[in-house]
């Protein structure tokens, strides 16, 4: 392989706000750790929880090389990787961690996967996060069995798409939520039985959950839009079902009170992908799911588009806008 520089472009941000803070600039390439793969990126995955960092909705010492995903070749190896891992330089692999706006990155080793033959790098970094979170989801946070009757918010969406393949092959009934005709084909095409248009949450969706529930409400909702629909979700889940809350694209839900669920006895559940997956064994055993669904049952993997990395304010604005389709990615 050819020798790795000194420096490398990423997108760096020293404070938080909007899309302005996001910096293109030559910064130095990271020396792994002991435990650590250095992973040269050729796509990096854009998700929405990169602007809650980006925002301060989350907080993280600064300055911080946004992103949790991409994939690449491995360029070094720390001292200390197992052997039981077998990677080797040059290996294509596909990695959840931090810093990954950058043309190289560093990650724990752990958290690094070997990219399947059958799997594009670019198919590969489109479905790592957002699939394994909608795997987990229906297998932990609520165990969906075949017949239930399932709402799912964004349904063409990152994570909404592939919640809406997962739930059709288990045999499960959908109600999903779009924010326009134009994503109504989509949400039916990867899944959806039944779509909602619901824009700014004035889509008449608790009606159309309880005609085709015959009044009793959904086994489960899965909610990724948070401040504006989490009382909405309550409302239509059913006696004993349970409401996922796992992402805030309209904001952090607010404070309730806990007795609110005595009136179904509902569940909430408020879970992230890496508390699902933090063991190593955790982490093979969903990926070897997900690489089973794309190349034996051929799951589609929707990309919206492909942004240069200096491009990473113009993805942002478009994942912010919520009228994206599939997975934004940025390539060095």
């Amino acid at each position: 392989m050819a020798p790795i520089p000194k420096v490398m472009k990423a997108v760096q941000i020293e404070h938080t706000g909007g899309i302005e803070v996001l910096q293109y600039k030559d910064i130095p390439i990271p020396t792994p750790k002991e435990d650590e793969v250095l992973i040269k990126n050729e796509y990096i995955g854009v998700n929405y929880i990169d602007t809650y960092f980006r925002t301060g909705l989350y907080p993280h010492p600064k300055p911080m090389v946004l992103g949790r995903e991409g994939s690449g070749t491995v360029a070094a190896l720390g001292s200390a990787v197992p052997q039981s891992l077998a990677f080797s330089n040059g290996d294509e692999v596909v990695y959840m961690g931090t810093s990954a706006y950058a043309e190289y990155t560093a990650c724990p080793a752990d958290k690094v996967l070997k990219t399947p033959s059958g799997v594009s790098s670019s198919d590969a970094c489109a479905a790592l996060l957002q699939a394994l979170t909608a795997l987990t989801l229906v297998e932990e946070a609520y165990r969906v069995e075949s017949g239930d009757w399932v709402l799912v918010l964004a349904a063409t969406g990152g994570v909404g798409g592939w919640l809406c393949q997962i739930l059709r092959a288990k045999g499960a009934k959908t109600i999903g939520t779009v924010g326009s005709e134009e994503k109504v084909a989509t949400a039916k095409e990867q899944g959806a039985d039944v779509v909602v248009i619901d824009r700014q949450g004035q889509g008449d969706v608790v009606n159309t959950v309880k005609d085709c529930t015959n009044g009793q409400g959904v086994a489960a909702v899965f909610d990724g839009v948070g401040k504006d629909t989490f009382e909405r979700s309550l409302e239509c889940v059913a006696r004993k079902g349970t409401v996922a809350s796992f992402g805030n694209a309209s904001g952090a839900v607010e404070p309730f009170l806990i007795s609110k669920l005595s009136a179904k006895n509902a569940k909430i559940v408020r879970p992230t992908l890496f508390n699902y997956i933090y063991t190593r064994e955790e982490y093979e055993h969903y990926s070897d799911e997900l690489w089973k669904m794309m190349i034996d049952k051929r799951f589609a993997v929707r990309i919206h588009d492909i942004y240069p990395l200096r491009d990473v304010a113009r993805a942002h604005t478009d994942i912010e806008s919520r009228k994206t389709m599939g997975k934004l990615l940025l390539k060095p």
